[in-house]
């Protein structure tokens, strides 16, 4: 038998969900929700405060403050302690409101008359809402059973928000998402691309969150998480784990058998939720407190604990079963991808919008690789995209249109029209060298790190790949790839190049590149910790068994191996001791040595171009790490975009930089190459090349619209342009270089 508390609590949601069902407006029907929480809670104030950006909260709708505060009192996220709820996802409980820490009176709202504050976050899944606020003029602290209660109801208001019925029009079913909307991220992968949303992890929409039965909903709980658990089972039966595998599937299935998860959901459903919103809101609060958890291994539990109540969700619902079938023209929709999924879809996608991601992850390498626009940090959008909505994508200006109506439906076309016409032309030059007009060339390489770029070697007219990234085939696996696995995916790759030059890059891995069946290093800092020839040279046999794979590859031919992330020469003599080795090995065992061998390095660091003129008389080539070198030239974390745009590469200190370390290796006779996205952006390519660079690695779609470029322009006139800038004292030479541009015909 219900106890008084749960009756009431079955009552208070049920009205709750009959009056924000109810033919009222917006306004209205929040007034009576704030009305009837009060009355049910006997409180004199119940207050609804909802974002208006992510920074600052609103007062919406109120029983018991001042009407006249209604949409006028703001507070900042972290302000007072209705902003501290929504910071921190957590209540707040207190009998005596003024005297807590961060209290901050606001005059207008009246609430000076009570005392009493309960406060509890509106939140679905992580994604926060706003806060709902009950007062009281008695000192009081509020109870267990209350406190329960109102977190219930933000779970419930919160699903209906997701519905469009909490502030919006009322809906019996499914949200509208109807709306044109536009989000703006960052760019991973630049490119245009219109299709039709596929959603890479369904969504689940909860439409109705309170219960009727909740002895049926407690049946139907047990039954889905019993169905979960088999299903955890068969996972771990598999014949194909491996050890570390079943290490990680053994701690899934212990959450999968908590006792506590599944209890704490069945209060929540003996309190009117159904079964669907209790696993919603225990995931949310779980989610809420495991963010703010400084442990790395316990945060990392969380993607156990989201995956496992997304099944059980979707067993319950049966929604995301089978995702439908594919668009013809998918442009796929999610929080965050890892390359083996990304790879799995292929070329089939026109393009991806993430939540998350990185300028530099996985994903934003295999999309650079397969030449599809990527956009990163598009916040939201997997709460607002269904599957089969239309979508453009500007990976250039790194917009995202969801549902976009005619008239940027036909200015993106317009747009995508001159850019087709603009390849035609490119087409054109694609067996011409990129001759300045003064007659110098400049030798363009492509960037490549599966098979599948290698056919751009003819397609863009690059000379050959003047970076071969080998993490690629790491990263997409679930443990070690053996060395002949390598040797013949190197040897096809070398005979795809048509006797073109390849540079492989040695394993370039941490940092953001963390291998699934590498232990994760917690490091404060990873773009500076264990990372690339770092790791190579503390575990020297997984170096010299990809170095033995590439020497088998070149079966008696040429061989370019280049070392990344070498901040000192004795970081290069260490790596080629290895190499000598590898090679020792090798001809021990009978095989044939390269006909000619190329050993260079990756110049990221600024040490590295202060180091002795014997340094670069002993390396056969270096290659500038723009991204790299970048973001520590300018302490700016690329993956961090408050910081990353303050600091443009044509920067007259930056531009500087690189003329030094051309002055270095040409006085020591060292071949140089600038590899990078900046290499593949021609005002930047054409900078680079004025100041003394000869060949330049980049995207293969880059290659023609920066040759294109390059074959209008004087070399010695854009000089003089950036000399005249520096000795002027300008910080910036982009505004002068693109007026350069204005005068070419």
């Amino acid at each position: 038998m219900a106890n008084r508390s749960e009756t009431d609590s079955r009552t208070l949601l049920r009205s709750l969900r009959d009056t924000l069902a109810s033919e009222a407006e917006g306004q209205a029907r929040l007034n009576r929700v704030v009305g009837l929480i009060a009355q049910s809670m006997k409180t004199e104030v119940c207050s609804i405060y909802l974002f208006r950006d992510r920074e600052t909260l609103e007062l919406w709708a109120s029983h018991g403050l001042k009407a006249e505060a209604v949409h006028k009192s703001r507070l900042r996220l972290g302000e007072g302690l209705v902003g501290r709820v929504a910071q921190n996802s957590k209540p707040i409980n207190t009998a005596n409101a003024p005297s807590e820490k961060g209290f901050r009176y606001m005059p207008e709202t009246g609430e000076e008359l009570f005392s009493s504050f309960l406060g509890v976050p509106i939140q679905r899944v992580g994604e926060k809402t706003g806060v709902l606020v009950v007062q009281t003029r008695a000192r009081r602290q509020f109870s267990e059973d209350e406190l329960d209660a109102l977190e219930l109801v933000a779970m419930v208001l919160a699903e209906m928000n997701e519905l469009d019925a909490l502030a919006g029009e009322p809906q019996n079913g499914l949200a509208l998402h109807r709306q044109p909307l536009m989000f703006r991220g960052g760019t991973a992968q630049e490119g245009t691309a219109e299709g039709h949303v596929w959603l890479h992890e369904p969504r689940v929409v909860i439409t109705n969150p309170v219960a009727e039965d909740p002895e049926a909903e407690t049946l139907r709980l047990r039954e889905a998480v019993a169905q979960l658990r088999v299903s955890v089972d068969d996972l771990l039966e598999a014949e194909s784990l491996d050890k570390d595998q079943k290490q990680v599937l053994e701690a899934y299935r212990m959450f999968a058998q908590s006792r506590g998860w599944v209890r704490r959901m069945e209060e929540d459903i003996a309190h009117g939720l159904s079964a669907e919103a209790a696993v919603e809101k225990e995931q949310s609060t779980a989610r809420a407190r495991l963010e703010m958890v400084p442990d790395a291994y316990l945060r990392e539990r969380l993607h156990d604990l989201d995956d496992l109540s997304n099944r059980l969700l979707r067993i319950l619902t049966g929604q995301g079963q089978a995702n439908g079938e594919m668009p013809v023209d998918p442009v796929l929709v999610a929080r965050n991808i890892g390359p083996a999924e990304l790879l799995e879809y292929g070329r089939r996608l026109k393009g991806v919008v993430l939540e998350e991601g990185s300028v530099g992850s996985h994903a934003a390498i295999v999309a650079r690789a397969l030449a599809i626009p990527l956009i990163i940090h598009a916040e939201r959008i997997t709460t607002e995209a269904l599957n089969g909505d239309r979508i453009l994508i500007d990976g250039d200006m790194g917009v995202v249109h969801l549902r976009p109506d005619d008239t940027i439906s036909a200015a993106f076309r317009d747009k995508t029209a001159m850019q087709a016409k603009a390849q035609e032309q490119y087409a054109s030059l694609r067996g011409l060298p990129a001759q300045a007009r003064c007659g110098t060339t400049i030798a363009l390489h492509m960037n490549a790190g599966l098979m599948a770029d290698l056919p751009s070697l003819e397609g863009s007219g690059a000379e050959g790949v003047g970076l071969f990234r080998t993490e690629l085939q790491f990263l997409i696996r679930s443990q070690v790839p053996k060395r002949d696995e390598l040797a013949a995916l190197y040897a096809r790759v070398m005979e795809a190049a048509r006797g073109r030059r390849v540079a492989f890059r040695t394993l370039d891995i941490g940092s953001d590149k963390v291998l699934p069946y590498m232990k994760p290093q917690d490091e404060p800092n990873p773009a500076m910790g264990w990372r690339a020839i770092r790791v190579g040279l503390e575990k020297p046999g997984v170096l010299r068994m990809q170095l033995q794979a590439l020497i088998r590859a070149a079966n008696g031919g040429p061989l370019t191996v280049m070392f990344p992330f070498v901040t000192q020469p004795s970081e290069f003599d260490a790596a080629k001791v290895q190499l000598s080795q590898a090679l020792a090995h090798e001809e021990k065992m009978g095989r044939a040595l390269p006909s000619s061998l190329e050993i260079g390095v990756m110049l990221e660091t600024p040490s590295l171009a202060f180091a002795p003129e014997s340094f670069f008389a002993r390396t056969d080539f270096v290659s500038i790490g723009g991204n790299d070198l970048k973001q520590f030239f300018f302490a700016a974390d690329r993956e961090n975009e408050r910081v990353r745009r303050r600091y443009d590469t044509l920067s007259a200190a930056f531009l500087g930089f690189i003329g030094l370390i051309v002055q270095r290796c040409d006085a020591a006779g060292t071949h140089l190459s600038f590899c990078g996205e900046d290499a593949g952006r021609p005002l930047e390519a054409l900078a680079f090349a004025a100041m003394g660079l000869r060949s330049l690695s980049m995207r293969p779609a880059s290659i023609g619209p920066v040759k294109a470029l390059l074959r209008r322009a004087d070399l010695g006139e854009v000089r003089a342009i950036i000399d005249g800038c520096i000795a002027r004292g300008e910080e910036n030479l982009r505004p002068a270089l693109t007026q350069y541009l204005e005068t070419l015909v």
